[in-house]
């Protein structure tokens, strides 16, 4: 059984498939229809709901898909819809009335999913600036193409004095409801001869895949829920991994970082934007902030697919997973964990621990560059990562590594063998390039064509060449002045 808060309700559900999204769970069972369905695949927008859970002595709210988010993993949280903004007196919330007044609704059909987006916003980020503004609002699609105005709304929430609303002079109640629920031990969701279950430790988890080697393991499900939503299959066991405490934290120490396996992307950017800056300029076109809230580290890795964003990266900066069985562990570096397409050297009822990241020494220089069709919440057609060590002009270290060009993400071994030992140079680079134009042989799909993949997996290291010279330029130019 499941226990969560739908705004203030304490909701129990026993008897209930866990196959069952956020989404037809709000439609069907609770009849609180302004959650639209758009696309069922988490690209648009329409659908998104807020999560509330304990931080400290508030609340964090978070958006997520309702779509692409299963009722099992709602156990502990509170769970929040557009129908809920409105106070018991009638009146809208600040952010609805902003909306109103600007006249950001045209057909209306995503509306409820701009006014959560926004609301999680206001509540996060009181003061918000333009940018944050854009990035609360990139997972929301307006197909009528009126984002002028619901930006104005954003913006004009964002610049009024500290938002009081229902929610915070509540706060303290729902802390107390949610604090009720009990969280740290296992519980289970059966229904529709379905059964999901959500340990609270590694242990656990590692006893259950050991007794259930069959179980799909379910992260942010921010993939693994389109087998239901866009293939009609259905999951018949699955294991949450979402309040495994010990997968969710970060240790950092001067030597890396160790993130656990089901620690959500936005909680880990803080540490990687410091540590790797342009691993987090990538996170922040990592799909929608709907997804980061979500989706995981180790579920990017585990999905195995050869367009996933952070295997190439962690290629290159030389990552290491750990990975356990019952209670045996072993560390494999992450570019031998792909074998072939959605293959990996991941043994029955194993699973990722735990992702190692080492820092950088002072004379690396890391880039990532992510080439897709629109900037925002869309995949790569090709993701290209290159960390390089030069020493004295020389250079001793080479991992470069790529997504979208293979079956699976890969290292350029012969550009890497062309650069070693070599002079950080035009001719070096040059002949870098040839080498690399046989690393790979890609396939052509919508995204992009196999010249085109080829031709800018090349170019990307000469773009990384130009803009490391000219960052050298600027740091000899500053040392004169």
């Amino acid at each position: 059984m499941i226990k969560f808060l739908l705004n203030q309700e304490l909701r129990e559900e026993q008897d209930l498939s866990p196959n069952m999204t956020v989404l037809n769970y709000l439609r069907t069972r609770v009849g609180k229809t302004g959650t639209k369905e758009g696309c069922g695949s988490g690209d648009c927008g329409a659908c998104t709901v807020v999560l509330g859970e304990r931080d400290g002595e508030h609340i964090r709210y978070q958006t997520v898909n309702s779509c692409l988010t299963f009722v099992s993993t709602l156990h502990g949280k509170q769970l929040l819809t557009v129908e809920d903004l409105k106070s018991k007196d009638g009146s809208l919330h600040p952010v609805q009335q902003a909306m109103v007044d600007f006249h950001g609704s045209q057909c209306g059909f995503c509306t409820p999913g701009f006014i959560m987006s926004m609301f999680a916003l206001s509540k996060n980020k009181p003061t918000a600036n333009k940018h944050d503004i854009f990035e609360a609002l990139a997972g929301n699609l307006c197909r009528c193409t009126g984002y002028r105005p619901i930006v104005d709304a954003a913006r004009t929430i964002s610049e009024q004095p500290q938002l009081v609303d229902q929610f915070s002079r509540y706060e303290s109640e729902v802390l107390t409801k949610l604090d009720h629920i009990e969280t740290d031990t296992m519980v289970t969701l059966n229904g529709n001869d379905k059964v999901c279950f959500s340990p609270v430790s590694s242990d656990e988890l590692a006893g259950l895949l050991i007794e259930h080697p069959d179980a799909q393991l379910l992260a942010g499900g921010t993939d693994l829920a389109l087998q239901v939503t866009q293939f009609y299959r259905e999951l018949p066991k699955m294991i949450y991994v979402g309040n495994v405490a010990d997968m969710k934290q970060l240790e950092e120490d001067d030597q890396q970082l160790v993130i656990g396996a089901a620690r959500s992307l936005s909680d880990s950017y803080e540490a990687l934007n410091r540590v790797f800056p342009d691993m987090g300029e990538l996170l922040h076109r990592f799909a929608s902030l709907q997804i980061r809230n979500q989706g995981t580290l180790g579920g990017n890795i585990g999905n195995a697919s050869p367009i996933g964003d952070a295997p190439p990266v962690l290629m290159a900066l030389n990552a290491r997973l750990v990975l356990r069985k019952g209670e045996q562990r072993r560390e494999l570096p992450i570019e031998d964990y792909f074998l072939d397409y959605k293959k990996t050297a991941q043994q029955t009822s194993e699973f990722i621990e735990k992702i190692i990241v080492p820092k950088p020494a002072a004379d690396q220089h890391f880039k990532v560059y992510k080439l897709s069709k629109r900037l925002d919440d869309d995949i790569s057609a090709v993701c290209g990562a290159f960390n390089l060590t030069i020493v004295g002009g020389m250079i001793s270290e080479a991992r470069i590594a790529f997504g979208g060009m293979a079956a699976v993400p890969k290292r350029a071994a012969a550009c890497e063998r062309e650069l070693l030992n070599k002079p950080w140079n035009q001719a070096t680079v040059k002949a870098a390039m040839k080498a690399l134009s046989g690393d790979f042989e890609p396939l052509s799909d919508f995204r992009a064509s196999k010249e085109y993949r080829s031709k800018t997996a090349t170019n990307l290291l000469y773009k990384f060449f130009i803009e490391q010279q000219s960052l050298q330029l600027e740091t000899r130019v500053t040392s004169y002045v």
